[in-house]
């Protein structure tokens, strides 16, 4: 068999990935895992590898740092060059970085179909140079693995064939569970590395360029951290691109009061996480992962394409004003109590997301996936149209793609269970 390939870039493609790995490794898959080296930092990459108890990739692209442009196009000459070396029988890529933009459109312009995790996805914000990634990824995408019902209707209403999009669950949450015994056993001595106590401090993550390419947002951010350590201490292990842009905008005078940490591993974070009393983030899994551990969080952007953490309230977006910061930061502080009793199924996945990925992956590729090139010499127009059971079909030969099935309350759903009995039906009434 044709390996698979992983290609990933970032500390957070590194976990979510990780446990994918994992299962590759369980069914005995043949796989060649790429490093782009888009982080570079060792404490944003290498460190991760061990604590996931990864091998060292088998190739590192050693991108480093760069435009959008240039690391983009040095990654999709990279991959196209390692496609060509391993034949792989799919590429696999996570999430939203440039990164995986680079590794699915080296891997289509190839011929060799892509496989997205974490597809479906989506903030609506045109401005986010993750969401760009992510909408072309899909596009261009073999396989979805969606991680929630809500990221499969995204695709669906974009035209995504159903027979692509899987609903796996996140891969993070996998990745979360398994590390909660570690964290756990390490937590006091993660507190007292930095004198703090449980519940009652606040964490901050902050990256994304929207929030530190721009000084009049990045000030206003950090206007309102100093403004909360006057009620918490505020712990900020701050981002290499968060450090630069404070440094080149003279910011630095309003984190005079705010903990300052290098970049963590991931236990050390989690430890962090899990006992913050309210968390300030622009990160997507951060999202994911205070939502998991009911953790109180406020979202320094306007949008989130992790609606679902915001179920009961313990997400909650503020944007960039401070003064909103502020108010909902220190609301969220005040239910904490709330947000640790609150019980209920995770919308995130059941841990099982992995195993679900690897095995679809595996039969995929027994099946044969490939980017094959339709025949529509007999039928050239492609069309969509509304289908019932009642519909008069003249053409005998049936031949349609059923993208999806719409509910008694006009949601659509995936149609896999329903499309074997509707075209069995037609078929009966039709003697087709």
């Amino acid at each position: 068999m044709k390996p698979v390939m992983l290609v990933a870039g970032t500390r957070p493609e590194i976990i979510k990935l990780a446990p994918v790995v994992k299962w590759l490794r369980s069914f005995g898959v043949d796989h060649v895992f790429v490093w782009s080296g888009q982080h570079y930092d060792y404490q944003l990459s290498r460190v991760f590898f061990k604590e996931f108890d990864l091998d060292e990739a088998d190739v590192n692209l050693e991108v480093g740092s760069g435009s959008h442009a240039q690391q983009t196009a040095q990654i999709i000459t990279g991959v196209e060059r390692l496609i060509g070396e391993y034949e792989p029988s799919v590429v696999v890529a996570e999430g939203d970085t440039n990164t995986v933009l680079a590794a699915a459109l080296s891997a289509v312009k190839c011929l060799v179909p892509f496989a997205h995790v974490e597809a479906g996805l989506r903030s609506w914000n045109m401005r986010m140079p993750e969401e760009v990634n992510r909408r072309v990824a899909d596009v261009v995408a073999s396989l979805h693995f969606a991680p929630t019902e809500l990221a499969a209707l995204n695709l669906l209403f974009e035209g995504i064939p159903s027979r692509s999009i899987h609903v796996t669950g996140n891969t993070i949450i996998d990745a979360l569970q398994e590390s909660m015994s570690r964290v756990n056993k390490v937590s006091g001595e993660v507190l007292s590395k930095f004198g703090l106590k449980r519940d009652d401090f606040i964490l901050v993550t902050l990256h994304r360029a929207e929030n530190t390419d721009y000084p009049e947002r990045l000030k206003s951010i950090l206007e309102a951290l100093d403004d909360l350590s006057q009620y918490y201490p505020v712990v900020f292990p701050m981002h290499p691109r968060t450090r630069n842009a404070v440094a080149k905008s003279s910011l630095s005078k309003f984190l005079s009061q705010v903990m300052l940490t290098e970049s963590l591993g991931y236990f050390e974070f989690l430890a962090l996480l899990s006992n913050c009393r309210v968390v300030l983030t622009d990160s997507g899994g951060v999202q994911e992962e205070a939502f998991t551990l009911k953790t109180p969080t406020v979202t320094l952007r306007y949008n989130t394409e992790r609606p679902e953490t915001t179920l009961y309230g313990i997400n909650v977006l503020a944007g960039v004003e401070k003064d909103r910061i502020v108010k909902l930061a220190l609301i969220q502080a005040e239910r904490i109590k709330e947000v640790r009793g609150l019980s209920f199924k995770n919308p995130l996945g059941d841990c099982q997301a992995g195993k679900r990925i690897a095995r679809l992956l595996m039969e995929a590729v027994d099946r044969g996936l490939a980017i094959e090139e339709p025949d529509l010499r007999e039928t050239p127009v492609v069309e969509y149209r509304f289908f019932n059971e009642r519909s008069e079909f003249k053409d005998s030969s049936l031949l349609f793609d059923l993208l999806a099935v719409f509910d008694e309350d006009g949601k659509p759903t995936l149609p896999r269970e329903y499309k074997s009995r509707f075209l069995a039906r037609i078929k009966t009434r039709f003697e087709l």
